[in-house]
């Protein structure tokens, strides 16, 4: 079983920065991308940035310039650096990864994972 855990979630002042952490455990082989997603009250599930294995980010438009997704591969976490926040980025941040797991001492197929979300307020 794989589990990921967000943290680093709170209340924050526009133009604010916070820093958000998700940590991979369990049965892992490897980590493909990892990436995190928020979703806002009534609103889809959106893409905020993506890390692949190369370590090549992704960023939705809205973010671009603001936020920071970085990897650190040794300790299967994937952090995400928020800078001049804004009122729209209030939402709940979810983790994803891709991971190929190790199931019954065998390398698994990819398996998409989320983790549980953490809340993200930012006021004006």
């Amino acid at each position: 079983q794989v589990q990921l855990v967000e943290s680093g979630g709170g209340l924050v002042q526009a133009g604010g920065s916070l820093r958000l952490s998700c940590a991979a455990s369990g049965s892992i082989f490897s980590i493909s991308t990892m990436a995190w997603y928020r979703q806002a009250p009534g609103k889809q599930r959106e893409l905020v940035a993506a890390i692949t294995g190369g370590s090549n980010p992704n960023y939705a438009d809205s973010v671009k310039g603001r936020f920071a997704i970085s990897r650190d591969k040794d300790k299967d976490m994937a952090h995400l650096r928020m800078n001049s926040l804004k009122p729209e980025d209030t939402a709940v941040y979810y983790c994803n990864a891709d991971v190929f797991p190790v199931e019954a001492g065998h390398v698994g197929t990819l398996k998409h994972y989320w983790g549980q979300g953490t809340q993200v307020t930012v006021f004006s």
